[in-house]
């Protein structure tokens, strides 16, 4: 690892290969903490390459534990997080909210690193138990549409530097991998990133897989629909710009979408907005994240037919009770 430093010290990046080495190292503890520690720091200090998020890439999925759902078309909601903003857990009720429309989920997860409650904080927290057997998840998925995918079940790498992550607190290169390692492959993806940097970064690499993506950033820095400023929206066919009364019908204040200041704060809001029980604002944001997921399948007319189908899943309760079912299923 030493040499690897004093390599990236002097300015210079890694190969695809090289950055999938060191990665698979990682995973297999080959370094100490604090070795690890720098290399992850020198990636806060320098934008990361497309080559090395390749190679990291690479290295994950080359060493992940693989579900195959094929079979159902699922989707994924998911954010690289680190956006600082500390939002409600919107990813994540968006995809209960997209089980309830009748659309399988395979939602791929981590605790927050940066955040009070990052997806299986809330997930843990509501009872549901991390698993990575392939015959329990699918069971999941055909009984409630839904599973939950907890990381470092199913990536050494970042069960190997899940403390080092957290004792950082801020973010790494690792949020920005999570949305590209989903060890069920998914056919779908929705896709929030925390700047226009990282939005054409992940462009570039989805537009490879040939699977259907939609990449969005709100343009005041959330990496999701927050409705609090214009979105930027990019799929396998363009890219534009909405206002928050295009996609969510209004706009919403930053105070309107607070995550809380525990895990227990956050999941008694996660069922609170779930049961249909939420204020106008968080409805909104959940429901236009769920609507732009539901738009990406093709599986609907339009935006506007996908938003009506996420209403409906919320208001009939059967977003509310994707999630009671998933629970019973544990």
């Amino acid at each position: 690892m030493k040499k690897i430093l004093q390599y990236l010290f002097e300015h210079k990046t890694l190969s695809r290969q090289q950055a999938k080495d060191v990665l698979v190292s990682i995973s297999r503890n080959a370094y100490n903490e604090t070795e690890v520690t720098a290399f992850m720091t020198v990636f806060l200090m320098r934008s990361i390459t497309i080559q090395e998020l390749q190679g990291f890439r690479d290295a994950l999925l080359e060493l992940c534990v693989r579900v195959d759902l094929d079979e159902h078309g699922v989707l994924d909601i998911v954010g690289t997080g680190g956006d600082g903003k500390n939002t409600f857990n919107i990813s994540t009720l968006s995809c209960f909210i997209v089980a309830g429309a009748g659309v399988k989920v395979a939602k791929h997860g981590n605790y927050g690193a940066t955040s009070v409650s990052g997806a299986s904080n809330v997930m843990e927290q509501l009872g549901y138990a991390f698993k990575n057997d392939p015959a329990l998840l699918k069971r999941e998925v055909e009984e409630a549409d839904i599973c939950f995918l907890h990381a470092p079940l199913f990536h050494p790498a970042l069960k190997a530097v899940g403390a080092i992550r957290k004792n950082l607190g801020i973010r790494t290169f690792f949020n920005m991998l999570g949305p590209l390692v989903n060890p069920a492959f998914p056919q779908y993806q929705l896709v929030g990133v925390y700047n226009l940097e990282m939005a054409r970064v992940y462009n570039y690499l989805l537009q490879q897989t040939g699977r259907a993506f939609t990449i969005i950033h709100s343009l005041d820095g959330y990496d999701e629909i927050s409705l609090t400023n214009d979105i930027k929206v990019i799929t396998n066919e363009g890219e534009k710009v909405y206002t928050p009364e295009q996609i969510g019908k209004r706009m919403v204040s930053a105070t309107d979408i607070y995550g809380g200041n525990t895990v227990e704060e956050a999941a008694d809001l996660f069922r609170k907005i779930l049961k249909g029980e939420g204020s106008f604002a968080q409805n909104a944001v959940v429901l236009a994240n769920a609507a732009m997921a539901l738009h990406c399948t093709g599986r609907f007319g339009d935006y506007e037919q996908a938003y009506s189908a996420s209403v409906d899943s919320l208001e009939s309760g059967k977003a509310y009770r994707s999630l009671q079912k998933l629970i019973s299923l544990q």
